[in-house]
């Protein structure tokens, strides 16, 4: 049995099980990219649920394992050379887990490099900016009378939408044929953009139909829709 002792997250979050992956986060955009790549290669894991209602993210054991304080974060016993590892960073942890399974990523260097390309697009680009819409079209910052930031926001995540409808064109993935890590990074926040955040009118959500058909094509996919649920939310 693995000993995760060293990790002092887990005096706060107990594994049941050290000996498979222990994943640490919340149903979020960024959190369930993690989930879902967890259900999409079949690994086995424990997941624990960070509330943020509870300011567990803050905690000093969460803070061990992600001094950054978000979500999400994981230890993997069985990481490179057989030694524990933990991580955080959802794109870090998704490059990770798409070489250790060799799933979700080419195998090609070239393609590789692209997709590693869109995940960072998405990254450093949709989903700051698709945050920051949902703050001022949803949050404390609707209440705030100069419209300037949301109009902002609004328009680059227009943009955005549009450098993916282009790049959807005549795709069915972002990397064509091949569902990869770009895709799961990104279906989370083009749900969140149109649900969550109330904001399918104000970017014109409708008219970027190929996005539309692919965020389509990703929800129907069960470990996609099983991966959006998990940690489940505390009652």
């Amino acid at each position: 049995m693995a000993d995760l002792s060293d990790f002092k997250i887990t005096g706060k979050w107990p594994a049941e099980n050290p000996d498979i992956i222990q994943l640490y986060g919340l149903p979020t955009p960024n959190g369930v990219k993690v989930s879902i790549m967890l259900e999409e290669t079949g690994l086995p894991y424990e997941a624990h649920l960070v509330d943020f209602a509870k300011d567990d993210q803050k905690s000093p054991e969460f803070l061990s394992l992600n001094p950054n304080g978000k979500i999400p974060a994981i230890i993997d016993p069985n990481g490179p050379d057989g030694q524990p590892i933990g991580l955080f960073e959802s794109g870090a942890i998704l490059l990770y887990l798409a070489d250790k399974t060799g799933k979700f990523i080419p195998a090609d260097p070239a393609a590789r490099w692209e997709t590693i390309a869109w995940l960072m697009w998405q990254m450093g680009g949709l989903g700051p900016m698709f945050g920051q819409l949902g703050f001022f079209n949803k949050f404390a910052g609707k209440e705030w009378e100069d419209k300037r930031p949301r109009d902002r926001y609004v328009e680059e995540s227009k943009r955005l939408l549009g450098v993916l409808d282009a790049r959807l064109d005549g795709r069915t993935w972002i990397m064509g044929d091949e569902y990869t890590i770009a895709d799961i990074a990104t279906l989370g926040w083009v749900r969140n953009l149109i649900g969550f955040y109330e904001a399918r009118e104000i970017v014109g959500f409708d008219g970027f139909q190929n996005v539309a058909a692919w965020l389509d094509r990703g929800l129907a996919r069960p470990a996609v829709q099983k991966g959006l649920t998990i940690p489940a939310r505390a009652s």
